[in-house]
């Protein structure tokens, strides 16, 4: 989240897709009816199904799942043909103004310039900014229309003179960008954006989501009226959830909405933001240490095989400010070097000195895609010989379950540490492996009892960035064991290991730092001490004369080194346990602002900031938007920044340094243009359809999905056609059950004691199907049985000319845990049904929106 879920109180208008917190975050969504209540928020619900978050809405609309971008793209049309637009934020807070480069092309045939078929992949060298200065009121001479076909780069010209290739350096950002802050040159951001949504008219809306033209009118302009008649004072915020992301375009699903809220001025202001309701207590936190393949904790970029030593990472990760001569960019990943050396410091101890680059060759650098569906498919070819499953259900989560079967059973071993028996750990018992099969399995599985939530303490880090710390309620019971205390355990028998046996690489598990009062049981409170960070010298802050001595917890990462001198596991995590004590054990409850900030309740990353871009919450002379809702604001008479918030910004820049509110960036503003290297897709969103898809796509027929979508080419990655699979299928979640584990609850089990498909009403009677008649739900992967429950909550659809129907069944039984109706029950997981296909960019399978057909069992 941008913001945070108190923060939603704050809100004057809700757009909520992809999400339904009704039933998924029931005690986080009242602050949405706080706002509705307190201050006549309005709110949108966007949903293939009418839910109960619906049903709480101003305004609902169904919408054909995966369907997202032509949406929210019709939405940015609207927006600007309306003049809905925050103009002083968008010239000043965005790149709006600056100038790409010629040769760019938008891809009104589905592809952008730079499209390779032979790699599908994208050479992003004209998604950049012009170099250049000042163009505002003036368009030059090589303004070439953004729908040709670019001229080739100078090199390659050379290189024919020359008959011999001419290395080209890779491309980076230009220090002094070209920009035009009337917006009027034809190829400056706000224009190219201007003619990419241009073709995204309500009637071409209508024919891809199914949303009528009329209704379609009313959600957006609605949604826009915080900008009517130039009002800077209302503010809206986008709420989603995994609706958005489990889509092979999922990012740029999340990209859209952030280039709306940029271009209407609501984002780093109180009630606004984009705001991701994560499915779990800590799913933040396992991401910002690093839960994905391709980052280091505090989402540094992992280094990989060209990266030969230190400098070579640290040259190709650490921006260099991009800009407006005149501007100014704070550009705090300029700080990399301090971030990585700090955490290459806390990883290996005394063995991290300057002479060996802080032992960066110990970091592994994967050179091929270890995502998800690509560990599978690895295991499924044999190349993965072996699995640690902690709390993640690998059978159920999906997808493809039947692939994810067979790959275990071709892995020699599997560990498993869970709180029961799960289908991962049993899944040689799936149904319709037979006992003679289960005999030919010679998979070892390993079954570790580990503890409970509340059995553990450490902390938690929701939605909303919010540190906490809670406490073990009781012990685990009998041999159950913590999972540090595991996990310690296997690594200290591994490093007992090499030091008697060797090995090819012994040094990063030798020289692991490992310095806790138990080795074998590592309090968390000690791990969340190191990831914090401490100073290895005395250091002193020159400006102030503060002094941290050796020893001492840092204040902050203000206070990192890249010369060895600090020690730090997570920057963004680096003031939550301080020489002050446990500032993520704090439950402080007064809040002076009556916004919702609890600065003295837990501790939210970076700094304790509780709504990050603050400094966009006022206008480019430092006074707040909305004197009501004061966030923070520039005190001339002491020089700084001051708030009811931590400034998110550089605390002493006056607002006529004209320095951009968005440090993170290089170029210091929000990016409604996507240059190169941030998204493998393309710089703007672009509607693609689904995989699999129920039409072609209306506006590129012949490039109807993301280009970029890689298919596996096992016998279980199998792709259906309309002909033969022509309803849109989804998943979701339930109130009464959580993931995959209440099954096992006799409570949860009575309350929703067996699977079920939500069917339209329609499609059961063109199918004679009645309510509880049990169906087959058939994709081309496989085969889900469960119950029907025929509803209005989902209707009929017209797409593009065609009656469409969608269903819903949601995700949590399988074939262990409780059977309540034990010999009735087909035990069927759901994601026997999805696809292996995943986004370019996060890797999410696309568990919305894929195609089945529907029969009677």
């Amino acid at each position: 989240m941008t913001n945070g879920w108190i923060d939603i109180k704050n809100t004057d208008m809700m757009l909520i897709m992809g999400g339904n917190p009704a039933e998924n975050h029931p005690c986080g969504f009242k602050w949405a009816i706080e706002a509705k209540r307190n201050r006549d928020a309005k709110l949108i619900s966007v949903d293939p199904r009418f839910t109960r978050t619906s049903a709480t809405a101003d305004l609902f609309v169904q919408i054909r799942a995966g369907t997202d971008i032509a949406f929210l793209g019709g939405l940015i049309r609207y927006a600007i043909e309306n003049n809905r637009i925050a103009k002083e934020y968008l010239v000043n807070y965005t790149n709006a103004a600056f100038i790409v480069k010629e040769g760019f092309k938008l891809p009104e045939d589905g592809l952008y310039s730079g499209f390779n078929a032979a790699s599908s992949s994208y050479d992003k060298s004209t998604w950049n900014y012009e170099e250049g200065g000042d163009f505002s009121g003036k368009t030059d001479a090589a303004a070439t229309s953004v729908h040709a076909a670019p001229a080739p780069p100078a090199s390659a010209a050379a290189g024919k003179a020359n008959h011999q290739p001419t290395p080209t350096p890779p491309p980076a950002l230009p220090p002094n960008v070209a920009y035009d802050l009337t917006l009027q040159h034809p190829r400056c951001v706000f224009q190219l954006m201007k003619q990419q949504y241009s073709r995204y008219t309500p009637e071409a809306v209508e024919r891809i989501t199914g949303i009528p033209k009329d209704q379609y009118l009313k959600a957006v302009d609605l949604f826009t009226s915080v900008r009517k008649d130039g009002d800077m004072k209302k503010v809206a915020t986008i709420i989603y959830a995994v609706g958005w992301t489990q889509h092979t375009f999922g990012t740029q699903i999340i990209r859209t909405a952030a280039m709306i809220q940029l271009l209407l001025g609501n984002v780093g202001r109180a009630g606004g933001g984009v705001n991701a309701l994560r499915g779990h207590s800590n799913i933040q936190g396992a991401t910002d240490m690093a839960g994905l393949y391709d980052s280091l904790p505090g989402y540094l970029k992992g280094p990989v095989p060209d990266d030969a030593d230190l400098a070579t990472y640290l040259k190709r990760t650490t921006p260099t400010a991009s800009k407006p001569s005149p501007w100014n960019s704070m550009n705090y990943y300029s700080n990399t070097p301090k971030f990585v050396v700090s955490l290459l410091k806390s990883m290996y101890g005394d063995a991290a000195t300057k002479e060996n680059g802080f032992a960066f060759d110990y970091l592994p650098k994967p050179g091929q895609d270890c995502s998800w569906t690509h560990i599978w498919d690895d295991m499924y070819n044999e190349k993965i010989k072996g699995m640690l499953a902690f709390g993640m259900n690998g059978v159920m989560i999906g997808p493809d379950t039947n692939k994810n079967i067979n790959a275990l059973k071709k892995a020699d071993w599997l560990v498993v540490g869970e709180i029961y028996e799960d289908e991962t750990s049993e899944f040689w018992r799936a149904p319709g492996i037979t006992a003679e099969e289960q005999k030919n399995i010679k998979t070892t599985v390993y079954r570790l009892p580990c503890a409970g939530f509340a059995e553990k303490d450490g902390s938690m880090t929701n939605s909303a960035r919010w540190v906490t710390w809670k406490y073990a309620a009781v012990p685990p019971p009998g041999q159950a064991r913590l999972d540090q205390d595991i996990i310690a355990q296997i690594f200290l028998r591994v490093r007992d290991l090499y030091k008697k046996d060797g090995g090819k690489f012994p040094d990063p598990i030798l020289n692991l730092n490992w310095a806790y009062a138990d080795a074998e049981h590592p309090p968390l409170s000690q791990v969340a001490m190191e990831l914090n960070g401490r100073a290895l010298a005395d250091l002193k802050d020159d400006a102030t004369g503060q002094v941290i001595k050796a020893g001492q917890q840092l204040p902050g990462f203000a206070w990192l080194k890249d010369d060895g001198t600090t020690i730090c596991g997570n920057w963004i995590y680096s003031g939550m346990w301080t020489e002050a004590g446990s500032q993520i054990q704090r439950r402080g409850t007064e809040d002076p602002s009556g916004m919702g900030v609890f600065p003295n309740w837990a501790w939210s990353w970076p700094a304790n900031r509780r709504v990050l871009y603050n400094r966009a919450s006022c206008n480019p002379a430092g006074k707040p938007w909305d004197p009501d809702r004061k966030q923070i604001w520039w005190n001339e008479a002491a020089g700084k920044w001051v708030g009811n918030d931590v400034p998110d910004f550089k605390p002493d820049s006056n607002p006529k340094d004209h320095m951009g509110p968005f440090i993170m960036n290089p170029e210091g503003i929000g990016r409604l243009f996507a240059p190169i290297g941030v998204l493998a897709d393309g710089p703007f969103p672009e509607h693609y359809e689904p995989i699999e898809s129920p039409i072609k796509n209306p506006f590129h027929p012949d490039q109807s999905n993301n280009p970029l979508v890689k298919k596996f080419k096992t016998p279980f990655d199998k792709f259906g056609s309309p002909e033969e699979y022509s309803i849109v299928c989804t998943t979701y979640r339930l109130t009464e059950q959580y993931h995959y584990w209440t099954k096992n609850n006799p409570m949860n089990v009575q309350l929703i004691p067996e699977p079920f498909v939500e069917i339209p009403v329609e499609l059961a009677d063109e199918k004679g199907i009645r309510g509880t008649d049990k169906i087959k739900v058939i994709s081309a992967r496989g085969t889900y049985i469960a119950k029907a429950f025929v509803t209005r909550r989902l209707k009929p659809m017209m797409i593009d000319g065609k009656k469409v129907y969608q269903i819903g069944l949601p995700i949590h039984q399988g074939f262990r845990g409780i059977g309540e109706d034990e010999g009735r029950n087909a035990r069927t997981p759901a994601n026997l049904l999805t696809p292996a296909v995943t986004d370019p960019n996060a890797h999410t399978p696309e568990s919305k929106g894929f195609l089945v057909k529907v029969e009677k069992a």
